[in-house]
């Protein structure tokens, strides 16, 4: 791929990396908190049928222990995917971000270093893939328990 290609590749995956963050704050402002730290309720009736009631939680938001909000099963669902689709979008912004710098630390950490530039980088991304993976992992077991439950 030619670097041109790729350089618009990143700057665009950088664009929807900030847009998905900043929607995903806009819309935890809105509902005052997100599914993640929310949770299911289940309540017994009278007739015996268990009635689940989903909470949205939002930390310092409306106090300092957080307050919770009901809200539709669907809004509890969406919220807790945008929950987990951060994880993912900001890991591709940063190793997009570390691509488009490369050639700069590359020219900065030179072989007189205590590391070279190109390892620094290789070193950097694997990093940010294992973590923001294992977050992502992470985020997507808790809701799938939080499903079941």
């Amino acid at each position: 791929m030619q670097r041109r290609t790729r350089n618009r590749i990143c700057i665009w995956l950088i664009f929807g990396g900030l847009l998905n963050f900043l929607a995903y704050t806009i819309v935890y402002a809105e509902l005052g908190g997100d599914a993640r730290n929310g949770f299911v309720e289940h309540t017994t009736r009278p007739d015996g049928k268990t009635v689940k009631t989903h909470y949205i939680r939002g930390h310092f938001l409306r106090g300092p222990a957080g307050e919770h909000t009901e809200v539709p099963r669907w809004v509890w669902i969406y919220s807790y995917v945008h929950s987990i689709s951060i994880w993912p979008t900001q890991g591709i912004l940063m190793v997009c971000m570390l691509i488009l710098a490369q050639p700069h630390i590359i020219a900065t950490m030179k072989e007189g270093s205590w590391i070279r530039g190109p390892v620094f980088v290789g070193v950097a991304i694997t990093l940010i893939i294992v973590f923001y993976s294992a977050m992502s992992a992470w985020f997507i077991i808790g809701f799938i328990s939080d499903l079941r439950a």
